[in-house]
């Protein structure tokens, strides 16, 4: 994947994020880190953006970012509750303000009847209160392809989460 498709958007959050001081941290499982890899393609991203977590697996998710294993277990790690656990999670473990999450079903296998092929959950997560979620079904395309818009989808819910906090001072 060439990372000056995300450039724009990546760098709109950077600038957006500069403006309000806020640092940034992801939690990704589908997208296996390509999130982060977009936001620091950009030059001078490391004033903003803190860590990434790759979080792939259940065991991952739970040592990494505190994702509680019932939770997991109950409602299954492609989740919207385990997506925001993913995301409180990455900045309950950094330095960050904002952070957000990506879990999902990029195939080509491991769907299901209630949980197809392309079902991804996205949570962005503020210190300063906002949360966000966000259900997508991309429906039956290319592993890469869903990555691509998980990745798209992602930087546009943590813009959107960047918009909504109000700096104070």
């Amino acid at each position: 994947m060439n990372d000056d498709v995300f450039f724009d958007q990546a760098r709109d959050v950077l600038a957006a994020c500069r403006a309000k001081g806020l640092l940034v941290a992801t939690a990704e499982s589908c997208t296996g880190g390509l999130v982060a890899g977009a936001l620091t393609a950009i030059p001078g991203s490391s004033d903003v953006v803190d860590r990434g977590f790759v979080t792939y697996s259940n065991e991952a998710k739970a040592q990494m970012l505190g994702v509680s294993p019932a939770l997991i277990a109950r409602d299954g790690a492609v989740s919207e509750s385990v997506s925001f656990a993913m995301a409180e999670g990455a900045v309950n473990h950094s330095r960050a303000d904002v952070a957000v999450s990506t879990t999902g079903i990029a195939g080509p296998g491991g769907g299901t009847v209630t949980k197809p092929v392309g079902l991804v959950h996205f949570a962005a997560w503020s210190r300063q209160g906002p949360r966000l979620h966000v259900e997508r079904r991309f429906g039956d395309l290319s592993r890469s392809e869903i990555r691509k818009r998980s990745v798209e989808q992602a930087l546009e819910l943590l813009m959107n989460l960047v918009g909504e906090i109000k700096i104070v001072g």
